[in-house]
Order: C-alpha cells, then sequence, then structure tokens
C-alpha cells in the first residue's frame, strides 16, 4: 500500500547533509517544493505576457478608429501609427489562448500545486523520481520560451486561432502567421506535452507507491484524488495531441496530406494535395480539448475541495461522491468531444449520441456544485482570500457551467457556434473558475511554499475586483452571442448590425483593465511577501492534513527530519462534538480509540483449495486500488 517507516529511515538525511550550490538548489533541483515553486513563478510571468496580450487586443475592439501610441512604442512594425496590424491581431488571439490554456492554467494548476502538494500530504519524502520532476519542469521552461520566441518572427507568430485548425495551420503560404511562427508553436506544444507526460508519470506513481504508513486511499485529500484522475487524462488524451500535431508537420514541411485535400491558392493555383480531411485534425484535437478542460478545472475543484472544508470548519459533504464525481467526469470528458463539431457535417445520430454524453456529464459536475454549497451551509465561516477566491470558483462553476448546457444542444451550438456566446462560456466556467482556484491555491499554501504570510488585506481587494471585473468582462458576451456577433473580429463597427454593440465592447475593455490592475495588486503581494511578509505558524490556518506537519523551513529537501508521520483518520475531520479544539489533525493518534494498526499474527495458511474467493489476487488487487485493505 505505502512506504514504509523504515523505507522513510533509508532516505532520511539524503541531501541534508552535504552542500548544495546555489545552481542545484535553485536551478537544477529535485526539491518537489522548489520544482513547484518554479512552476509558479514562470506559469505567473506566462500569465502577465498572456494578459497585456488580451488587453492589447481589446483596445482594438473598444475603439477600432483610436490610434494608441502606446501600441506603436510596443509592437514597431505591427502596430503603424499606434493602429494594430489585422494579421497581428489574429496572432495575438491565437498566443493569448496557448498561454493561459497550457501555460498558465496547467502550469499554474497541475504543475504548482501536483508538486507541492502530493509528497507533502501523503507523507512522503518527494516524488517518486526527483529528476524526472525537474527534467519535467526544464521541458516546459523551454517550452515557454521557445513559444514567446515565435511572437517575435518576421512574419509574425502563428495566427490560425488556439486550435491552430488546417488549412490555415497546414499551409505556410496561407497567411503570414503559417510561416515560421507556425512552426515554432507546433514545437513549443510538442515540448510542452513531454513535459507534461513526465509530470503525469511521476503524479501518478507517486500517488500509488509513496503514501505514509496509514494512508489508505480512502484518505487521502481530495486535492490528491482530483491531481491523480488529471494526471491519468493527461497520460491518455495528450500523445493525441502529439500524434496530430506530428502529421500538421508531415503536411507542412514532407508534402503529405492528412488534413489537406482541394485547396486552391491565389496567386499559385491548385495544389497537390488530395484525400486529406481537416476534419481529422478536429477530432484529434478535441479528443485532448474536452479532457483538456478537465486538466485545467479538476486541479482547481481539489483544491476548492480542501480551502472550503478548512475554511468551514465543516467536513467535506459527501467525501466518497467527490471521488466518483471526479471518476465520473474524468471517464466522460473522453466522449464528449463532438459537441465542439457539430456544424462540421456530423451525422446528426452521432451529433445526437454526443449531445446526450454532454448532458450527462453535467450530473456530477452538478454534484461536486451541491456537496461545496452543502459544506457552506451554516459552516463556521471563516472568510479568508483563500476562502473568497474559492467561493468564487463554485459561482463561475455554476454560472458558466449553465450556458454549457446550452452549447451543448446541437440545435442551438449550431447557431452559437463561434459567436461571442461561446467566448462567455468558455471563460467563465473554465477561465475564471480555474484562475480562481489557482488564487484559492496560493493564497491558502503560500505560508508552506515560502514561510510566511500574504497580506489579507491587498487580497481581499485582489478578490473583489477581480470578481467584479471578470463578471463584467464575460457577462455581457452572452448576450453579444445571442445577437449573433462573431468571434475573432478585428473590427466590427464596418457592420451596421455590430456595430452597436460598440459601448459594449467599450464596458468590456475597461472591465478588463480594471481587473489587470487588480491583477497588479495581487503581484505587488505575492513578491514582497515572500521576503517581507509576517513569519507564519506552522499550521495557520487550524488544518488537518499532513503538509502543516513538516517543518517550515523550506529549504528542506526530504519534508521530515525524522520519521515519516503516521495517518489515524481522513483529512476533513472538522469541528468534532468530542473535541475540544474543531479539528483533528490526520496524524495524531485519538487516545480512546482502539488500536488502528493490529498487530502482524502469525497464522497458518489454508489450503490452495479452500482460499475463499476473497482473499483471491484478483479481490486483493481490488481492494488495494481503492484502498480498502491497509
Amino acid at each position: 500500500m505505502s512506504t514504509s517507516a523504515s523505507h522513510a529511515a533509508d532516505h532520511h538525511g539524503h541531501d541534508h547533509h552535504h552542500k548544495e550550490s546555489f545552481i542545484s538548489k535553485y536551478v537544477f533541483s529535485m526539491d518537489h517544493k522548489m520544482i513547484s515553486k518554479q512552476f509558479l513563478i514562470t506559469g505567473i510571468i506566462m500569465g502577465v505576457i498572456g494578459m497585456g496580450m488580451s488587453l492589447l487586443f481589446r483596445l482594438q475592439l473598444a475603439w477600432p478608429d483610436e490610434q494608441f501610441g502606446i501600441l506603436e512604442m510596443l509592437l514597431g512594425k505591427w502596430a503603424v501609427d499606434g493602429k494594430l496590424d489585422p494579421n497581428f491581431y489574429m496572432g495575438l488571439v491565437t498566443i493569448h489562448g496557448t498561454i493561459m490554456v497550457f501555460y498558465v492554467l496547467t502550469a499554474g494548476l497541475s504543475g504548482t500545486f501536483s508538486n507541492l502538494l502530493i509528497p507533502l500530504q501523503l507523507g512522503a519524502r518527494d516524488m517518486a523520481s526527483p529528476f524526472m520532476n525537474m527534467l519535467s519542469y526544464w521541458f516546459f521552461f523551454v517550452s515557454s520560451v521557445v513559444l514567446l520566441i515565435s511572437v517575435g518572427v518576421e512574419t509574425g507568430p502563428a495566427s490560425a486561432g488556439w486550435t491552430v485548425y488546417p488549412p490555415l495551420s497546414a499551409l505556410e503560404k496561407a497567411m503570414p502567421g503559417s510561416g515560421l511562427g507556425m512552426t515554432l508553436w507546433l514545437v513549443a506544444i510538442a515540448l510542452f506535452i513531454i513535459s507534461a507526460l513526465l509530470g503525469g508519470m511521476n503524479y501518478i506513481a507517486t500517488v500509488l507507491n509513496q503514501r505514509t504508513k496509514g494512508m489508505s486511499m480512502n484518505r487521502m485529500p481530495l486535492t490528491i484524488w482530483a491531481f491523480l484522475f488529471t494526471a491519468v487524462l493527461g497520460l491518455l488524451s495528450f500523445p493525441v495531441l502529439l500524434g496530430a500535431s506530428l502529421f500538421l508537420i508531415f503536411d507542412r514541411s514532407f508534402g503529405t496530406s492528412f488534413y489537406l485535400s482541394d485547396i486552391y491558392l491565389e496567386g499559385i493555383g491548385a495544389l497537390e494535395n488530395v484525400g486529406g480531411s481537416p476534419v481529422l485534425y478536429q477530432h484529434l484535437f478535441w479528443f485532448l480539448g474536452h479532457p483538456e478542460v478537465y486538466i485545467i478545472l479538476m486541479p482547481a475543484l481539489g483544491i476548492t475541495s480542501e480551502v472550503i472544508s478548512t475554511n468551514a470548519r465543516k467536513p467535506i459533504f459527501g467525501y466518497t461522491a467527490m471521488v466518483i464525481s471526479l471518476m465520473g467526469i474524468s471517464i466522460l470528458s473522453f466522449i464528449v468531444w463532438g459537441h465542439h463539431m457539430f456544424i462540421t457535417g456530423m451525422n446528426p445520430f452521432l451529433g445526437s449520441v454526443f449531445m446526450i454524453l454532454t448532458l450527462i456529464i453535467a450530473v456530477p459536475s452538478a454534484v461536486k456544485a451541491f456537496n461545496y454549497l452543502t459544506t457552506l451551509w451554516r459552516g463556521n465561516l471563516r472568510f479568508t482570500p483563500a476562502m473568497l477566491f474559492s467561493i468564487g470558483l463554485v459561482s463561475f462553476f455554476i454560472s458558466g457551467g449553465l450556458t454549457g448546457i446550452y452549447l451543448g444542444n446541437a440545435a442551438m451550438d449550431i447557431q452559437l457556434h463561434d459567436s461571442y456566446f461561446v467566448v462567455a462560456h468558455f471563460h467563465l466556467v473554465m477561465g475564471s473558475a480555474a484562475i480562481f482556484g489557482m488564487f484559492a491555491g496560493i493564497y491558502h499554501w503560500f505560508p508552506r511554499m515560502y514561510g510566511r504570510m500574504m497580506n489579507n488585506t491587498l487580497g481581499y481587494f485582489h478578490f473583489w475586483l477581480t470578481f467584479a471585473s471578470a463578471y463584467l468582462v464575460f457577462f455581457p458576451m452572452h448576450f453579444m452571442g445571442l445577437a449573433g456577433v462573431p468571434r475573432r473580429y478585428y473590427q466590427f463597427t464596418l457592420m451596421e448590425d455590430f456595430s452597436v454593440w460598440a459601448d459594449v465592447n467599450k464596458l468590456i475593455t475597461i472591465s478588463a483593465i480594471v481587473g489587470g490592475f487588480a491583477q497588479l495588486l495581487f503581484l505587488y503581494n505575492f513578491f514582497v511577501s515572500i521576503f517581507r511578509g509576517k513569519k507564519a505558524d506552522q499550521n495557520p490556518w487550524l488544518s488537518n492534513t499532513l503538509e502543516w506537519t513538516s517543518p517550515m523551513d523550506v529549504r528542506l529537501h526530504g519534508n521530515w527530519p525524522g520519521e515519516l508521520p503516521t495517518v489515524y483518520r481522513g483529512p476533513h475531520e472538522y469541528s468534532r462534538p468530542d473535541r475540544e479544539l474543531d479539528y483533528f489533525p490526520q496524524n495524531e493518534p485519538d487516545e480512546s480509540a482502539p488500536e488502528v494498526f493490529e498487530p502482524v499474527v502469525t497464522v497458518q495458511a489454508p489450503k490452495e483449495e479452500e482460499v475463499p474467493v476473497e482473499n483471491s489476487v484478483f479481490f486483493a488487487a481490488i481492494k488495494r486500488v481503492f484502498g480498502l485493505s491497509r
């Protein structure tokens, strides 16, 4: 089931007693805590860049006829006389989407918190493979650098949208951004996938093999369950995107026709490519694309489960139901990808199958929402910044999820596809909810990462400004979508039907600028608190989980200086009536209870023919997987 105390003792002292250089300690570190911070800070830098891009193209949409000197200063030839070049506008939209989906939300959630919490909450010294963990970060870092380089190439960045649909992405001469910028985009994504696969294998191996004594799977925090299912999703879906990218590279460079057929280019004529289909790419992309939604969202939901339970001072309502809902979401996420493709000419019967499956996935999602609300109900609530961001996540998850039911209906989706309604849904349920989960995790576990506290007052300002601006940015987009306003357009004032939305675009842009200002408060709070924040207590939130039993010395590689903790109960036992205190740490024995770990008694094994069926190898394996045996 788990590593034993003797296993812990064998590893005690590893990396403790020899002096590490700056390079080995901070750059090529194999300590999961340091790697989590590397992921977080890289993700924050990419987030600043991604959000900055969104503000640039929002200026274009709000005031399309104005000239902004700042655009020319920042972008040079791509904003002559302060007006954004249409091709570069598409490049900004593409790179913004890519950065936020892959490099901020995936790195900021899985990369940061899986690395930080899996060993600490399971009572392990480190990841199963610290070296592989280090490689995972550096593949991610190099991928980030390659993507940013692609923005600066002479012909412009990839401009086919963050989904990079062929033929725009498959033909170098299709548009300026289809050249070198697109090639670098593909290289960056390939490196990112390698990073995700290395990390995912490590997370799964650690959860299954490195749990401390007493940590059966039904005693794991919900955060760990969420990280485990997320890693499984990534391992099963990311290779498909890698295959899709390789086919795209072959079409671009080697004359194949996986995605190309009967293409005519102005000035060149008919191309020789026959037999391919761009719809094949869509199938491959969305086979990753929809699980990717939950690769981003599930860690945020896991973080929220822990934060809400801790700050409501209540056990999480329906622990088993929450685990089963995570499992249900994980399974169903693989069989709903077709709802992105209702307008491709899909067979109506197949469309109805995808529609029904899409509506079914709302059930486990609703279970999570109801359980969060029930946990909050009549709880002894503590409104820390982390708690506020968690409640904000629940709000976005519900409001954005409801619009998904509309888009999951084939008849409605045909009308709403590629409109601002999709942008609104996507940014609420995935963008805003996931980012709020990330902020909740940062505020909650910042003391564990840096041994200091963030400023609560700045945290409250950060929450309310971000919460209000997010709804002001994305909620009006629903109405724009219902009116038929298409996404990715450069300028709407040229079309009379859409020019009426000019004032709404101004409101959205101003709200986005306010939201950007709020993130400056967070950045100031985050980086100043690292060096000047108030020293954190050992367990500042009075939480039950094991990470708060490890010394606050963030330089300690190995988490616990002596024997690993032993676990006696589940992670969410708050406000027990038989306890004077309102929390009961997992590693604290219950003196009134009988001995948890019974002594091993040697008994004579039954004859082979008498072995009961429940003790067979198969049933033993099932028990082990589901944590039913110690």
